[in-house]
Parts: C-alpha cells; sequence; structure tokens
C-alpha cells in the first residue's frame, strides 16, 4: 500500500504534464492544414445563408492542440460574386462596392 500512492501521484503528476494539450504554432503550409482550411471554408459556405461564396484570402493565425488534430485559426475570406455551389470559386472576384463583404 505505502508504492502504491507515491506511484499514483507520480502518474498523476506525469499525465498533466505529457498530457497538456495547448495549442501552438505550426506551419501555414503543412499538408494537414491546408486540408482543415479547405474543410473549414467550404463549412462557412454551407453553413451560410448567404447565396454568394465566399473565398480563403489570407491565414492571419495557424495552430493546433498537441497530439490531436484539432486546429485553431482566424482566416480572412471575401465575398465573392459566384453562387455557393459554382465551380472554381477560388478563381471567382470578390464583390466591390456595397455588397463587399470581408470574414
Amino acid at each position: 500500500m505505502q508504492w502504491k500512492v507515491p506511484l499514483l501521484v507520480g502518474l498523476i503528476v506525469l499525465r498533466t504534464h505529457v498530457c497538456s494539450c495547448k495549442f501552438v504554432d505550426i506551419d501555414k503550409n503543412s499538408k494537414d492544414f491546408a486540408s482543415a482550411v479547405e474543410y473549414a471554408v467550404f463549412q462557412f459556405n454551407e453553413d451560410q445563408e448567404d447565396e454568394f461564396a465566399y473565398k480563403f484570402l489570407q491565414v492571419r493565425r495557424s495552430q493546433h492542440k498537441r497530439w490531436t488534430l484539432i486546429y485553431l485559426m482566424d482566416l480572412e475570406m471575401g465575398r465573392t460574386v459566384c453562387k455557393k455551389h459554382d465551380e472554381d470559386i477560388d478563381n471567382c472576384p470578390l464583390q466591390e462596392g456595397t455588397e463587399e463583404k470581408m470574414v
């Protein structure tokens, strides 16, 4: 019984140290992050009631939680002249004037 308490305390301390799943900066050009950005933009467009599509412009922050595939990203996107389900939204021009919208 005497050895179980220090072992348990040691495992708890070790677990909290090893599993401190903080968000850390990552390379914006990594393959996995690029896939996550593409998925996030797709989901954003699907969830919007707006009939126009938004396209990705730039990454402002790219992070992930250690030992997971959970990403934290700040993206800049612009509203295009194309509809949501048009092909090749990446090449659509952005709206200008009163219809211009950035998120």
